[in-house]
């Protein structure tokens, strides 16, 4: 008996602007280095156009090209040998403690921008935008400010407690924004971006009302009361280095969203949803009751980062506590392509730029060359076609249609499987 072939119904490909979207949020490692290369190349390029010692030497190119090419050279070497100074060895220092201070800073920088952009890069694997990072560390910072200064506990039971306390309360305004996603529709950019005003203002005002976060009000800015020394971050290493034990929490935070996405069940749901919630819907994936949990684990991260800022505030804590990490936090999980790794890495290299930066500055190089440096290195990170064509790098496979790869992890045949089975037998 002759076996007929069926015409079989494939499923659909992603759109273009799916695939697209997720090349930018996943970006391969290579891709990301070249990235980071042509944006300091650029910066390299704005240094020079703007130095005047070096348009003076252009005068007279043709006469002394030496003279102009050594201008070029001369700015290109000081201004980013002086973030090398500033962020990793000081190699001018008097001794060598003071000449590893640098690194010491730049993980000190480092370390916020690192549990943030987790949180992020978390909700970019669910498909979800989280803008609100800067919202939740400031209602955070509410929790972690009150059990500093409101509450008496042993020293280390004292910070723990503040710690869990700043993940729950950055956990809970997180979920408000699944809650509403899964209920409403309600777009989570939107929400997050006006939960951001209602966060930020209502820490305002805890820090300005007496008898909240402060005993008594003053003139000025606002400042809550000093917290407890029970509840400080100790230092790592001596009293010279600002760093302090906000680094652990951030490598054991990488780690623990390693695992996390990679490893548990959870994390293959979240995954799964963020990959195509109607296919993940389809296979018995609660998708609304996802989007609340992930945007409650996705928000804690963002808790993490408000107990670093406010476990280690001297003096107090006041409005801008929050130093706007939660919006370079974006920056940082586009860069790490929402992996872990690359998040760790992404924080590293901007907590960098935050330590070299005033280095710069002090040999003459605008301290709005790195911020143009960053901001090129994202738009380069968000075109992948740009950097695919100026170093001739080949296309990204094909990936398979999203009902294949959840059928497989499923162990499910997939449609057209199915059918040819049906057809043999």
């Amino acid at each position: 008996m002759s076996k007929k072939k069926v015409a079989v119904e494939k499923p659909e490909n992603e759109s273009t602007s799916s695939q697209v979207l997720r090349e930018i949020l996943t970006g391969s490692p290579v891709r990301t280095l070249l990235s980071i290369l042509v944006g300091f190349l650029v910066g390299a390029i704005f240094m020079v156009a703007f130095n005047p010692e070096v348009l003076n030497a252009m005068g007279y190119l043709f006469g002394r090209p030496a003279d102009a090419f050594g201008a070029i050279g001369k700015t290109i070497g000081d201004g980013y040998g002086a973030l090398f100074r500033g962020a990793i060895y000081n190699s001018q220092a008097a001794d060598f403690a003071a000449a590893i201070r640098p690194i010491t800073e730049t993980l000190r920088f480092a370390a916020p921008m690192i549990m943030a952009g987790l949180g992020v890069g978390l909700g970019f694997r669910v498909g979800l935008f989280n803008i609100g990072a800067v919202g939740q560390m400031a209602f955070a910072l509410i929790g972690v400010t009150y059990v500093a200064t409101r509450i008496e506990l042993p020293f280390v039971i004292h910070t723990v407690v503040a710690v869990v306390v700043a993940v729950a309360f950055a956990a809970a305004w997180g979920a408000i924004v699944g809650f509403l996603k899964a209920r409403t529709g309600a777009h989570e950019v939107i929400v997050t971006i006006m939960l951001n005003y209602v966060a930020l203002n209502l820490f305002s005002f805890f820090l300005r009302t007496p008898g909240l976060l402060l005993e008594e009000g003053g003139a000025g800015t606002p400042k809550s009361d000093p917290a407890a020394e029970s509840s400080v971050l100790p230092n790592l290493f001596s009293d010279q280095y600002r760093l302090h034990w906000g680094l652990i929490i951030a490598i054991g935070a990488t780690f623990f969203y390693w695992w996390l996405m990679e490893r548990s069940t959870i994390g293959y749901r979240f995954r799964m949803v963020g990959f195509n919630a109607s296919a993940a819907k389809a296979s018995g994936i609660q998708v609304e009751r996802t989007f609340v949990w992930a945007m409650a684990a996705s928000a804690a991260f963002a808790g993490l980062a408000a107990a670093n800022q406010g476990l280690t505030a001297v003096g107090g804590v006041t409005p801008s506590i929050h130093a706007n990490i939660g919006f370079d936090a974006i920056t940082v999980a586009l860069l790490g392509g929402s992996r872990a790794g690359g998040i760790f890495a992404a924080g590293l290299l901007f907590g960098a730029f935050k330590a070299g930066g005033p280095a710069m500055q002090v040999v003459g190089v605008a301290p709005e060359i790195l911020h143009v440096v960053q901001a090129l290195i994202v738009m380069f990170i968000a075109a992948p076609p740009l950097i695919r064509a100026l170093f001739r790098l080949p296309q990204p496979p094909k990936r398979k249609p999203i009902s294949e790869w959840i059928s497989a992890r499923l162990g499910k045949p997939t449609a057209s499987k199915a059918a040819e089975q049906k057809v043999s037998k």
